[in-house]
């Protein structure tokens, strides 16, 4: 018997070797969910905290692919891949003589400085929308792409030649494997990533994350282990409203913000149903010259309207 439809999510920690794709493949046919996404993908050699969304939960992917991400990684120098990471192809190796741990460590800590990066051949950026690494597959050549990245904090763990352990918190979309292919060509030896943990996807981390394997063991009493979607924003205020209100937001009004709540235009929330069931997302906006709750998302169940 199919398991109910659960609404929420799901922190997992994803092990190393299958896709992001592929462990929500094992959800859907082991645990019969259908209705399934993520917020923020990760190489199939990297492992850590992966935000499966259940549900109505899939509706919150734009405000949680956006948080700032902590990873801890290991790289190899004297080495440089086609894929900027250990399962490329090897394209030159270099040695490493003179390299002293201090310069190492001034490189990667330069990596707060930079405000643009350049995009891996092999990855799902597109290019007249086609993904580059189908070009890298079909031998085409594939254009130097860069995007702009903000790293707010670097860290060295430890470094044991030709290997560097670090720490980095990004924001959205930050390449780790560039990072450390930059840090290579500027120390001239090439570099690639070796190991790669995401621990931190703001505003969950690997505390509250659950391995694979114990999630699809577990058919009957899984959901116990989904954070529900009322609790899927902790860091948005929640605000219960009155049944009238209830359907004039499920009819698509704007209600007035309280002169009395002093809030600022773009201040956000969670509204909550008199059961305490999520309702909508929504953001302090100007109308007419004063505050209105604009709905940024409806998040009442279909079984509601």
């Amino acid at each position: 018997m199919q398991s109910a439809q659960q609404h929420g999510i799901l922190v997992l920690d994803k092990p190393q070797g299958p896709t992001s794709a592929a462990c929500l493949n094992v959800i859907k046919r082991k645990l019969g969910q259908k209705k399934i996404g993520h917020a923020g993908t990760l190489d199939p050699m990297a492992t850590g905290v992966l935000l499966v969304l259940l549900g109505q939960g899939t509706k919150l992917a734009p405000y949680l692919t956006s948080g700032i991400k902590t990873y801890a990684g290991e790289l190899k120098l004297g080495l440089t891949t086609d894929t900027y990471d250990i399962e490329g192809r090897i394209i030159e190796e270099h040695p490493i003589d003179g390299l002293s741990p201090r310069k190492i460590q001034r490189e990667v800590l330069d990596w707060q400085t930079l405000t643009m990066q350049e995009v891996p051949p092999v990855s799902a950026a597109k290019h007249q929308g086609k993904p580059l690494y189908k070009l890298h597959r079909q031998g085409k050549e594939v254009p130097v792409k860069t995007k702009p990245i903000h790293i707010s904090q670097v860290e060295i763990i430890g470094i044991d030649l030709p290997l560097v352990q670090f720490r980095v918190t990004c924001s959205q979309g930050t390449y780790i494997r560039s990072l450390a292919h930059s840090l290579g060509k500027r120390l001239g030896c090439g570099a690639t990533l070796t190991k790669l943990r995401r621990e931190r996807c703001h505003p969950f981390d690997l505390s509250q994350a659950h391995l694979l394997d114990d999630v699809v063991a577990d058919a009957e009493g899984w959901h116990n282990r989904i954070i529900p979607l009322a609790k899927a924003l902790p860091h948005w205020s929640t605000e219960v409203v009155s049944n009238e209100q209830t359907l004039e937001i499920m009819n698509g009004t704007w209600l007035p913000v309280p002169l009395e709540e002093n809030h600022a235009e773009g201040d956000q929330r969670m509204f909550l149903d008199p059961q305490g069931s999520p309702l909508a997302l929504v953001q302090a906006t100007i109308r007419q010259g004063t505050l209105h709750w604009a709905i940024l998302r409806g998040l009442w169940s279909p079984a509601s309207t």
